[in-house]
């Protein structure tokens, strides 16, 4: 850890996006971590959106919200499309004024502010400080934590002080687009601190009153080609499977989603002892400590968490785009299997309740690539550059 004195806080800003869950909840992983290790430092998130105008909000949040949910092979176009998308094209120069145009309280914000260092789990402000930085409006270093096993080209920008790839892959086609190699920091992607603890199974199940003895299955999805939470759970509880894996108990993470954990919550006298719904929760890591196996979407946070957890994963329905190829990241690594719909879902629940043994080695495989420190090597990073270019080294 870096030796700062009390006396000389440094100011930290970290930016992120609320289009998904993921850049927010890295943001925050990296604020929380910083409270412990560097307590007497200003450390501060921020989402972006707060600052832009109502209409940019609602058009780059609840469109992105509206694609991936209603028209996830239109999201997925669009995706690839604006990754092969030359910088110059009319199209990038419009769509580049348009975020500099709806971003001006942002940049009034980091003026007032003056952040020592800034780091951004979301390309967008790392775009707009680009610019500003070229243009000699901005004077302190701007970091890029990217949040998924891929890099779109979005991500990559002009005079970034430095990267926090995912994973080797990801830092290979940073280089490939030109970024230097003593800017890329290979730091996985961040999570809460909560996550780095060691977790008893036997106390967290307690906490959920479920049998520790048991094999738990966790459900952390219901839409993207499953159908409702109830109904796929139901379909869960009745699957057919051999005798010895007819006690295996369920635990449904619902959320926000409140419809769906009441019709939960009248089916569990349908299923006692076996059904377990939860509804939002800030601690989602004890919950992952009480389950054997998880059925989630493959995003970039959620996967990272899981592999934290050395939790064996089925990737329901990736979403095209970014969700795919964290799934293809997981899957290689013999971390996850895949299930397209419900049917395949149930079969590859049947297969692994029925092979224990690939499940251990799908908790092996996913313990290899895990990256629970994430967090606390992005923060340390930047507080050691901060060191570094005080000391004029």
């Amino acid at each position: 850890m870096a030796d700062f004195s009390p006396t000389s806080s440094r100011k930290i800003l970290i930016l992120s996006v609320s289009a998904g869950a993921g850049h927010a909840r890295a943001a925050e992983a990296i604020r929380a971590q910083a409270n412990i290790d560097y307590p007497h430092e200003t450390v501060v998130h921020v989402d972006v959106m707060q600052y832009a105008t109502a209409g940019f909000r609602k058009v780059y949040t609840d469109f992105y919200m509206h694609l991936v949910n209603k028209a996830p092979s239109l999201w997925g176009y669009l995706y690839h499309y604006s990754n092969e998308a030359k910088r110059d094209s009319t199209l990038e120069n419009l769509r580049r004024r348009l975020e500099r145009w709806n971003a001006k309280a942002l940049m009034r914000f980091i003026a007032e502010f003056r952040p020592d260092a800034i780091i951004c789990t979301h390309f967008l402000p790392a775009e707009i400080l680009s610019r500003l930085l070229s243009r000699g409006e901005l004077d302190c270093p701007v970091w890029v934590q990217v949040t998924d096993f891929d890099l779109h080209r979005m991500w990559v920008h002009d005079r970034m002080h430095g990267y926090f790839a995912a994973n080797e892959e990801v830092a290979f086609r940073m280089r490939e687009h030109g970024i230097l190699d003593e800017q890329i920091h290979v730091t996985g992607i961040p999570i809460m601190p909560a996550f780095t603890q060691v977790l008893e199974r036997e106390v967290c199940a307690a906490e959920l009153t479920c049998d520790p003895s048991k094999t738990t299955v966790m459900l952390m999805s219901g839409g993207g080609g499953v159908g409702d939470m109830a109904s796929l759970a139901r379909r869960i509880l009745e699957m057919p499977v051999d005798m010895q894996d007819k006690a295996f108990q369920l635990i449904v993470l619902t959320g926000k989603n409140q419809q769906a954990f009441n019709a939960l919550q009248s089916m569990r006298s349908e299923y006692s002892g076996r059904l377990y719904p939860v509804g939002f929760t800030r601690e989602v890591e004890r919950l992952m400590a009480c389950a054997d196996l998880i059925v989630t979407k493959p995003g970039g946070l959620t996967t990272s968490e899981c592999l934290a957890m050395r939790l064996p994963m089925i990737v329901n329905a990736p979403i095209p785009g970014q969700e795919e190829r964290n799934a293809d990241y997981v899957l290689e690594s013999g971390a996850a299997l895949k299930a397209v719909d419900e049917s395949a879902l149930c079969f590859r629940i049947q297969q692994l309740l029925r092979e224990p043994q690939r499940l251990r080695q799908m908790r092996q495989a996913a313990a290899s690539i895990a990256t629970p420190n994430a967090a606390k090597s992005v923060i340390t990073t930047v507080m050691n550059s901060l060191v570094h270019a005080a000391r004029g080294l």
